[in-house]
């Protein structure tokens, strides 16, 4: 048995470099021994913001100040934490700053506020101050807010109240989280294995239909037996949305939800009319499937397994690097000279060593490197997780690069942009570079998956979610049985007649945490779109609109910034391009699989 490396065994070339935030752990303490002074220097603002245009404007920069020092410290804490999770002294480090930040953020809570608290007249003047100009677009989002923000004795009501009126979600995550235990099973060699949230995608891609079912079953019964509990607790959270927007006068809870990113509902509603345009896609997708596989009809435990087992294609990491840096140069010599800047300036973390944290992430702060986790496994997978977190990890870069701190972080509706376009790009690469088509095929198998839970399963869930707002706010109540049969019919017409659905799959709304995070899901399938339009007009040669929506940060709307790139979420257009791509790949997929 390989034996698993400690954190001082691991090869430094293949770490990430630190000390380009803090030489050494006293160097933290030092600049975390400064926070008390800089948030002094913040507060000693407040109740003083009407004063005058400078004042304001020396305010926010007291803001600023203080926020890029406690980011810096965070960052580095958190990150020599997942280095080895169980040192405990970085791991007291982070909780020190942890506990800090939470403690800040509530002293730091009336700023907002009190700004929006003032006198109108007054409030326009400073907007329109030259003084101001530098923060305007901050004090414009603010403008939005005006309308939706309560009286003092109101605000500090609702602030009051929101750890109760989240009890519903938190009651589902500590249900789902840590009381839910779902029956063993018998996996593929004859033992038996207890379904975990964790084992149950593997259990699902097993090439044994005989493990897939049960551990569906085992998984789903379960949920069901819940059916009226788990109702109740989404029927809450809902109605507590619904309430939540009424009182800030806004026209619905979806509209709430899209206002932080300026977004209108018609850009939620024209992702659902163009998937329905193209839904026979995925009904030939999972003919092709069903036929593949020798079934008749496909269940819903059908839908994971690779049609293409993984294949034998091992990687070095040198090699890696190698494929990664070939599939984006299309991007050019400033994006290449970047890519380079990473691999030369150990921004990434690749070797396994015991005690560090699973996963894959890029993470920095302002004027640092965009570090990136992630353990290298020598396959194809590995070489297009390193593009993904290389995506991120580029667009903040040239995002902090452009743009000052006040507008260097970008929105979460472009945040998986970049590294799915590097996906995409790395995809292309391995495609025109296969050595055969099993090689091809199973490519295509992966990317085919990807856009279906992407553009397809999420979607789907947007769809959902609109329709038990639209019930709620008519006072219909949302009743396991109506939720089941929303989701049913839902699930049914997505999947097409080449699926006969297990029917409790109906109970499937039930296991889904996302929905206690209302109207998020869209920006999966909208962040896939866009990422095909932009690969394209790169490997078309056009590359300045991307690199300049890689620069832009925070500094427009996310609609404005996607448009000056080229994609117009106002229209259908960049939905159904994606889900012509998702048909494009299709048919190259059924192509190869016909000749075998």
């Amino acid at each position: 048995m390989e034996k698993i490396k400690t954190r001082a065994e691991v090869n430094p070339q293949l770490s990430w470099d630190l000390t380009k935030l803090y030489k050494t752990a006293e160097d933290w303490e030092k600049e975390f021994a400064s926070l008390e002074s800089l948030l002094a220097k913040f507060l000693a603002y407040k109740g003083r913001l009407a004063e005058s245009a400078q004042t304001l404007f020396d305010a926010y920069k007291a803001s600023d100040d203080f926020e890029i020092v406690l980011d810096r410290l965070y960052t580095y804490a958190h990150l020599k934490s997942d280095e080895d999770t169980a040192d405990s002294v970085n791991k007291s480090r982070l909780d020190r700053i942890s506990e800090k930040a939470a403690v800040f953020s509530s002293q730091c809570a009336w700023f907002s506020p009190e700004l929006l608290a003032m006198d109108e007249a007054k409030f326009e003047s400073c907007r329109h101050d030259p003084v101001l100009a530098f923060y305007k677009r901050s004090l414009d989002n603010e403008a939005r807010y005006r309308p939706h923000v309560l009286s003092a004795p109101e605000e500090k009501i609702l602030a009051r109240s929101g750890n109760v009126l989240n009890t519903a979600s938190s009651v589902f995550s500590a249900f789902n989280d840590a009381d839910l235990r779902f029956p063993a099973i018998k996996n593929s060699d004859g033992k038996k294995v207890e379904v975990t949230h964790g084992n149950y995608i593997t259990l699902m891609q097993s090439p044994d239909r005989k493990v897939r079912k049960s551990a569906f079953k085992s998984l789903y019964k379960v949920y069901h037996s819940f059916r009226n509990t788990l109702a109740s607790t989404l029927y809450a959270n809902t109605k507590k949305n619904i309430l939540s927007a009424e009182l800030r006068n806004m026209e619905g809870a979806r509209n709430a939800s899209l206002f932080s990113d300026n977004i209108p509902l018609s850009v939620y509603d024209s992702l659902i009319d163009a998937v329905h345009d193209k839904i026979h896609y995925l009904h030939k997708y999972m003919s092709v499937r069903s036929r593949e596989l020798g079934l008749k009809k496909l269940d819903m435990y059908d839908l994971y397994n690779p049609l293409i087992p993984e294949c034998d294609f091992s990687v070095s990491w040198q090699e890696a690097v190698k494929y990664v840096k070939e599939a984006l140069a299309p991007l050019g010599k400033e994006y290449g000279k970047i890519a380079e800047k990473a691999f030369a300036e150990q921004w990434m973390d690749v070797e396994e060593n015991r005690g560090k944290r699973s996963g894959a992430y890029s993470s920095g702060c302002y004027g640092s490197m965009p570090y990136i986790l992630m353990t290298f496994k020598g396959n194809l997978t590995s070489v297009s997780t390193l593009a993904h977190e290389l995506g991120h990890s580029i667009h903040s870069y040239l995002s902090h690069a452009n743009q000052p701190y006040h507008y260097a972080y970008y929105r979460i509706f472009v945040a998986e942009v970049a590294s799915t376009t590097n996906e995409i790009l790395l995809h292309e690469y391995l495609m025109k570079n296969a050595p055969s088509d099993t090689v091809r095929a199973y490519l295509l198998n992966q990317l085919l998956d990807e856009a279906r839970a992407t553009l397809y399963r999420q979607t789907m869930f947007a769809e959902f979610e609109r329709a038990i707002y639209d019930d709620a706010a008519k006072g219909i109540p949302l009743t396991a049985d109506r939720l089941e049969k929303i989701y049913f019919d839902l699930n049914n017409f997505y999947h097409g007649s080449a699926v006969k659905a297990d029917p409790l799959i109906a109970s499937e709304w039930s296991r889904i945490p996302h929905f206690y995070r209302s109207f998020y899901v869209y920006k999966y399938a909208t962040g896939f779109s866009a990422a095909v339009a932009l690969s394209r007009n790169i490997l078309a040669g056009n590359t300045e609109p991307y690199l300049s929506f890689l620069k832009a940060g925070g500094s427009k709307d996310v609609l404005d910034i996607m448009k000056d790139a080229g994609v117009d979420f106002t229209t259908k257009e960049p939905v159904i391009s994606a889900l012509e791509y998702f048909n494009d790949r299709l048919e190259a997929f059924d192509n190869i699989l016909k000749k075998k």
